[in-house]
């Protein structure tokens, strides 16, 4: 297990979120995150509402499992906070339970690490502040209607912190990087906001008259 050993104060905690979104993309986080720029599609708006869903429901005792809906989770350690959708407290001894962090998604499940990086970031929260070990947790898929299982493994654990430390940087900047228009930008809920394709462009064309008129 990686164990980075840098902490933030108070004031320089980011929300959790930031790291799913610097995985996803640069200027996507940027742009939410510094600029403050939000769009509610029909699809984030799903999102949301499958979110406060969940939240608002109350703790539950199955057995040998209590569940926690909307728990807040920090790390001074990563300079985090946020929530968590749902926490599953297993029973694996008398008085002992093993965390398992679920977090909803309302697609499905991606080719990337992003959605899992959220999810392993919310696991380094409830280990910092529970002092115990999260070895996994889960991601919900709305469209699929099943649960993808995540091992926090030491890869994922470095992913995270790289993410943690990126998004730091980039908010500390207060600068948004350029757009570059790849295939994943079709399903950014921030595409008409960014508009890749045209500051792309014209981007493009600025090189290239540049580098006309610089050539002797």
């Amino acid at each position: 297990m990686t164990n980075t050993t840098y902490t933030h104060p108070e004031d320089d905690l980011i929300m959790l979120s930031a790291l799913q979104h610097i995985a996803f993309c640069e200027r996507q986080c940027a742009l939410i995150h510094i600029e403050q720029v939000w769009f509610e599609s029909g699809l984030t708006a799903e999102g949301r509402i499958m979110h406060e869903r969940v939240h608002e429901q109350d703790r539950e005792s199955r057995k040998n499992i209590r569940i926690e809906y909307g728990l807040p989770l920090r790390s001074l350690r990563l300079g985090l906070i946020g929530k968590a959708d749902v926490v599953e407290f297993h029973r694996i001894g008398k008085d002992t339970w093993q965390p398992f962090p679920v977090e909803y998604k309302r697609g499905k499940p991606k080719i990337d690490h992003c959605d899992m990086i959220q999810l392993c970031a919310q696991a380094i929260c409830l280990e910092e502040m529970l002092s115990v070990s999260v070895p996994s947790g889960a991601i919900f898929y709305g469209r699929t209607r099943r649960r993808l299982d995540v091992s926090f493994d030491d890869t994922l654990r470095k992913e995270t912190e790289e993410a943690a430390e990126k998004a730091h940087q980039l908010i500390a900047s207060g600068k948004t990087p350029p757009p570059v228009y790849e295939k994943r930008c079709k399903s950014c809920s921030l595409m008409e906001e960014c508009i890749p394709k045209i500051i792309g462009e014209k981007s493009s064309v600025k090189r290239y008259l540049t580098r006309i008129i610089d050539t002797p």
